[in-house]
């Protein structure tokens, strides 16, 4: 697997309406979903690292995991990790773990759930970037299309970042985090799982609200 985050494009057949203005709370998420789509989307290189060794972490849970991941990459190596992420995601057939929707949801690869992906992708005016070689249901990709939306980089109607993390996100992630946090294979990635598994909680519970 290549990296495959950062491979959409936004068409200008997108989606019309005024742009909204973006608060701090919506860019911070943005920068949450930006950072495990990364992660997600391929092993961190020195550069990543070491950009990841400078965060602070805060107050709350998600300050707390911050801290944890900070600590994470100044213990390990671009190399240790390149292997980690290889036997996570990759492996020889497969890895030890498969980040798509279709797969969470219904056992396989392909399936509905990523035509549906697709049917919304289309509707937001979202293209696969002709260097994109996984399927659009990957979480590293959902996850890029929600920090697009939550940042004003995806133009869209009010209430589609609640209707896509409903149908795509929802459903599954938690699942995946908490597999990632007991992964065989893992040491750093524990620390992106736990980090991902809380965001996602804090994420669902703040969609319900405003419900």
């Amino acid at each position: 697997m290549g990296s495959v985050a950062s491979v959409l494009a936004h068409s200008a057949e997108g989606v019309s309406g005024s742009v909204a203005v973006v608060d701090d709370i919506d860019l911070l998420r943005a920068q949450h979903y930006d950072l495990l789509a990364t992660l997600l989307g391929r092993a961190p290189d020195v550069a990543l690292l070491d950009v990841l060794r400078t965060l602070e972490g805060g107050e709350g849970a998600l300050g707390r995991h911050l801290s944890d991941l900070s600590r994470a990459a100044a213990t390990t190596s671009a190399n240790a990790v390149e292997r980690e992420f290889f036997a996570l995601f990759v492996g020889v057939g497969r890895g030890e773990l498969l980040p798509y929707a279709s797969y969470y949801l219904t056992g396989f690869l392909n399936e509905r759930p990523l035509a549906r992906v697709r049917e919304d992708l289309s509707h937001l005016g979202i293209e696969r970037g002709e260097a994109m070689s996984e399927p659009e249901d990957h979480l590293a990709i959902l996850f890029e299309v929600m920090a697009g939306l939550a940042s004003g980089r995806f133009e869209a109607e009010p209430g589609m970042q609640a209707r896509f993390f409903a149908r795509h996100i929802e459903p599954w992630a938690t699942r995946f985090f908490a597999d990632l946090e007991q992964a065989k294979a893992g040491r750093f990635y524990r620390t992106v799982g736990e980090l991902g598994r809380t965001f996602i909680e804090i994420e669902t519970e703040a969609f319900s609200m405003e419900g």
